[in-house]
């Protein structure tokens, strides 16, 4: 077959794998900041070379043995992880609820006719959608393990975010890991809804009210223009040297405080989204909206170090999302300092513990009505947006599960919002540098690789040492 996209997956094996204990059958409700997703589906997957180990000093790693390994830790794994073999059901209310009832996981074995120097991994709407990651149908995790014409594999899962946050998950994956390799567990998950119980009386800042919209205020969706625009995804690699530079640019002369990593390439992409705007009229009233993802879990726990214990082993969602706006032309006339300043003061007032107290007594408030964040649907080519979401603490490293650390590991997530979502991981093949998936439109997508092409470039095996 030829490079990239361009190749044929097939499916071996399907099965099902639960937990290796019986689990008591019984409801777990969401938290309200879980009730804050719609219900979307999340990928992840790991790329691994060719194993050259042998097991335990036997026989070298087969397929079949690999295989083997991950079902064998999944089943343990699903012991303390039971959310991830439920159900979501809808309660009385019509709210999701789940039912920790051993359903199990959907497993898929499967084999593509491709090594994994030859794939396309820049452009995953080809190479991975579809083919590398799988189509959760049932429960709340589906995984898929592909081997690779060289002898690599691939290892994905899909998750429902509705029960899983991205900080969830990797707790997930590490645990995963290290049962297969029988080591103890470093994190045994917490489910303590009660850590996010909603007060009373509750009281919420009315700023919330413009973060978060209730399903029957949301404005229809523009159909017609996302097929002059699509959204669409990619995958760049950028050097750690490119980073530090942003970061120093992002940082105002004379400021004692350096602006961080993240703020510095949130303010970069801004100016560039904003940049491809269609300019309509007089850019110094259209806007551009930044939206930044807010984990929760140490805001919440300030100052009572039982709670920051309890929430640093928290499984679910603990997530805000820290929105922004300016106009196109300030956003194209400002330097990068001035863009990321706006980004840090923006974080730094959602970043707070009263902002998720509020949040869940808001939720609270609105429920059984469904609410999600104002920005995943407020984009358009004239007034454009996106998220920034934090991998940084991905932990691709760690996901070792006795054949070597992945090549690459990386979230897919073309989310189904009108909004742009990127999504920065550290990269397994060099100390600093990052794997930037992007879900941008086209238009946007385009400028950056014209203007920005010495920052992200698109990945390639070669960076990855495949």
């Amino acid at each position: 077959m030829g490079r990239g996209g361009d190749f044929t997956v097939t499916v071996t094996r399907k099965d099902i794998v639960a937990a290796v204990l019986p689990i008591l059958e019984y409801w777990l409700p969401l938290s309200n900041l879980d009730l804050l997703l719609p219900p979307l589906d999340v990928s992840v997957f790991l790329c691994y070379k060719k194993p050259h180990e042998s097991v335990n000093g036997g026989e070298n790693f087969t397929f079949g043995s690999m295989v083997r390994v991950l079902k064998e830790a999944m089943a343990q794994a699903l012991v303390p992880y039971y959310a991830f073999g439920g159900e979501v059901l809808s309660n009385s209310l019509g709210e999701p609820e789940l039912l920790c009832n051993n359903h199990g996981v959907d497993f898929l074995e499967a084999y593509a006719d491709v090594k994994l120097k030859d794939l396309d991994l820049y452009n995953p709407d080809e190479s991975i959608e579809g083919k590398l990651v799988p189509k959760k149908k049932h429960g709340v995790l589906s995984v898929q393990v592909t081997e690779l014409k060289c002898g690599g594999v691939v290892v994905a899962c899909t998750f429902d975010h509705r029960i899983a946050d991205a900080y969830s998950t990797n707790m997930f994956l590490v645990s995963w890991a290290e049962i297969a390799q029988c080591k103890p567990l470093s994190v045994i998950p917490s489910f303590r809804r009660s850590l996010l119980n909603p007060r009373h009386p509750g009281s919420y800042d009315p700023s919330i009210d413009n973060m978060y919209i209730p399903y029957s205020a949301l404005p229809p969706p523009r159909a017609q223009q996302r097929q002059a625009d699509p959204l669409i995804s990619r995958l760049f690699y950028v050097m750690a040297e490119q980073i530090i530079l942003l970061q120093t640019l992002a940082t105002s002369k004379g400021s004692s405080y350096r602006r961080t990593k993240l703020e510095s390439l949130t303010a970069y992409l801004w100016k560039m989204v904003a940049k491809s705007a269609a300019v309509v009229g007089n850019s110094n009233k259209q806007i551009s909206k930044m939206g930044i993802v807010v984990d929760g879990r140490q805001r919440l726990s300030i100052g009572d170090e039982d709670k920051e214990t309890a929430m640093a082993s928290y499984f679910g969602n603990v997530l805000s999302i820290a929105i922004g706006e300016k106009t196109i032309h300030e956003l194209k006339e400002k330097p990068l300092s001035w863009v990321a300043d706006a980004v840090h003061d923006y974080l730094e007032g959602a970043a707070t513990k009263e902002l998720f107290l509020g949040l869940i007594d808001w939720v609270e408030a609105h429920r059984p009505e469904p609410a999600l964040t104002k920005i995943y649907c407020s984009s358009s080519s004239d007034e454009p947006a996106f998220v920034m979401s934090s991998g940084q603490r991905f932990p691709v490293s760690k996901v070792d599960f006795g054949w070597g650390r992945p090549a690459l590991g990386s979230y897919h997530f073309p989310w189904g919002g009108e909004t742009g979502y990127v999504m920065p991981m550290p990269s397994p093949a060099r100390d600093g540098d990052w794997v930037v998936y992007m879900h941008l439109l086209k238009g946007q997508m385009d400028l950056i690789e014209k203007e920005a092409a010495h920052i992200f470039r698109p990945l390639a095996s070669e960076y990855l040492k495949l």
